[in-house]
């Protein structure tokens, strides 16, 4: 039983922890965490590289347990034996080519199975490597599925599937036929593919899934990864395995910032996970994070008593998708409510496609379908130069043409039965977009950016049987989206509401939605940012309640069937609302 009423709170021991610590180190360590937060589960590593022994492993469950700490097994796949060849492992990961490695993973995996009915394998279950051996599997694959381009992708994929199947799964549920077994997905979902993290092959072969939702620094470490990362990633993997998504995991590496590291726990949480993951017990003991998250985690646990179901603007990236790389997310963070799925939406009420969902050869079909029947799509221009070709122009006349534009200013059409009144706002910060023509009065053009005498389309729409096909021109530069006036972004928040809500302000605020009427606001930390006052504009509101404020906000005005509402906000505070619907 939890600690906490809306998720369980686990932890993450690593496997040298587990094979050096002893008790007294451990209980030391076990009275700091106690001190600020409430652990229901840890995870106790056998190996990861370094294995610990059955003596060890004992000594240290005890001591959880008598804490009332549940215990699972974990299991990390980098390799410290010698190899029999020269190899080329980037991180120490597998060769699973090699018969010694695997044999040995094989005998780890029996023996998880013999120690623990459940375990979880952390993300370095992938390969990067090009030896001979590897080289010539990958040939042989691509020659007998006429695979031309010497791409790693195919065999990859195939190869991990056979190595969870033959050297994980089947040795842990002979040694023990009850033992469930989870695999844990990284963060940097567009790159699954290329280094055989397989979730369409491999999503009915495992018991669960878990979720990477660490985002790191996006400037200064190599992972480029937008921080609503942290929920949109959790959505995915729900509506890929609904019930068989355990929980979402960060850590407190490559961040320098204490509300970065507390900004995972938040967006994490906002996605109502079963499972919340600090990893690890190692890194955060004596940690300065601990207190602060502790504090946080009390906090969430009575803001999610207010939040059931995440929905909003659904974005289609199906298995093995690559482009346009966390567009998403992008967009996430400039107050559009994404939620992510690997099946294509047809009954979604919005949809978002980028040039990552264009890997589905049938999408212009499936999507031509969607728009006819009544449906509302918002598809980018790298959507539309991946679809070309495929019956794409069918739907509208936007076309990209390879040139660029800065925006000096901007236009912005104001939502109006005719479509006026329209209004032109200085750039600010120079923004390089993509050139899309478009056949005027076929294609209309709501947002344009200007310069000198020319002004392009920077938000379009297509009107298509009983529905309608939006095109956003996203900019080179995708934090260049930070950058674009308030009033382009409003306009295009406003196009997209969700539940009948949309936001009316700057960058850098998220909203979530929800099934009940619920509502979260996130401003986040970044270079220069401030309080800022936001408007949020909800269809058929008479009033939002703050439950965690204990007061009700009354509209700031009405405007045809909408309450808008102002509110200031923080950067690194979110804000809960419920909207109270007109009787």
């Amino acid at each position: 039983m939890s600690n906490y009423r809306n998720f369980t709170l686990t932890t993450y021991f690593v496997a040298h922890g587990t094979a050096t610590a002893t008790r007294e180190e451990l209980e030391k360590d076990l009275a700091f965490f106690e001190r600020y937060m409430h652990l229901d589960k840890v995870y106790l590593e056998l190996y990861r590289g370094q294995k610990a022994s059955r003596e060890q492993v004992a000594m240290c469950r005890r001591v959880f347990e008598e804490h009332g700490i549940q215990v699972s097994g974990g299991l990390t796949t980098v390799y410290s034996g010698k190899d029999t060849e020269p190899r080329t492992r980037m991180f120490d990961t597998f060769c699973y080519t090699d018969p010694k490695a695997l044999q040995e993973l094989k005998d780890v995996a029996q023996e998880l199975g013999e120690l623990f009915d459940s375990f979880i394998i952390d993300d370095f279950f992938f390969t990067t490597c090009t030896c001979r051996a590897c080289r010539e599997a990958r040939d042989a694959l691509n020659r007998a599925h006429d695979i031309r381009d010497g791409s790693w992708t195919a065999w990859r994929l195939e190869r991990m599937k056979q190595v969870s199947e033959e050297y994980i799964l089947r040795p842990a549920r002979q040694a023990n036929p009850r033992c469930r077994v989870t695999i844990k997905y990284p963060n940097w979902a567009e790159s699954y593919q290329a280094t055989g993290y397989a979730p369409g092959l491999q999503r009915d072969l495992f018991d669960e899934i878990y979720t990477g939702t660490e985002t790191r620094d996006p400037v200064t470490t190599d992972q480029h990864l937008p921080r609503y990362l942290s929920f949109s990633l959790m959505t995915y993997f729900e509506s890929m395995c609904p019930g068989r998504n355990g929980g979402g995991w960060w850590d407190p590496f490559s961040t320098h910032i204490t509300e970065h590291y507390l900004e995972q726990a938040y967006l994490t949480a906002f996605s109502k996970p079963r499972e919340l993951m600090l990893f690890c017990f190692q890194a955060l003991k004596d940690h300065m994070w601990v207190p602060a998250l502790g504090f946080q985690l009390d906090r969430l646990d009575r803001a999610l008593d207010e939040l059931e179901k995440p929905e909003g603007i659904v974005c289609y990236l199906p298995d093995n998708a690559e482009g346009e790389d966390n567009a998403q997310d992008f967009l996430g963070m400039v107050g559009l409510p994404v939620v992510l799925t690997p099946y294509f939406p047809e009954h979604a009420e919005q949809i978002l496609l980028t040039r990552s969902s264009a890997t589905d050869p049938r999408v212009v079909e499936k999507l031509e379908a969607y728009v006819a029947r009544g449906g509302r799509a918002l598809v980018t221009t790298g959507f539309l130069e991946a679809a070309e070709g495929r019956g794409i122009a069918g739907l509208t006349s936007v076309k990209p043409t390879g040139r660029k534009l800065t925006a000096e200013r901007w236009r912005v059409e104001d939502e109006s039965p005719a479509g006026w009144p329209e209004c032109t706002f200085p750039s600010g910060p120079s923004v390089l977009l993509p050139v899309a023509e478009y056949r005027n009065n076929f294609s209309w053009g709501v947002i344009k950016a200007i310069h000198g005498e020319e002004n392009v389309g920077f938000l379009f729409r297509d009107r298509y049987g009983a529905g309608e096909m939006w095109t956003i021109a996203l900019p080179d530069a995708l934090p260049d989206l930070y950058r674009l006036p308030p009033a382009v972004l409003s306009r295009l928040r406003e196009a997209f509401p969700v539940r009948g809500a949309w936001l009316e302000g700057g960058p850098l605020v998220s909203l979530f939605v929800y099934s009940n009427d619920a509502l979260v606001l996130y401003p986040y930390v970044a270079d220069g940012t401030q309080r800022q006052t936001v408007r949020l504009h909800v269809l058929h509101a008479s009033a939002l309640e703050m439950p965690l404020r204990h007061r009700t906000l009354q509209p700031l005005y009405t405007s045809g069937d909408s309450a808008v509402f102002e509110l200031p906000v923080t950067p690194g505070q979110y804000e809960v609302l419920r909207v109270l619907r007109r009787v």
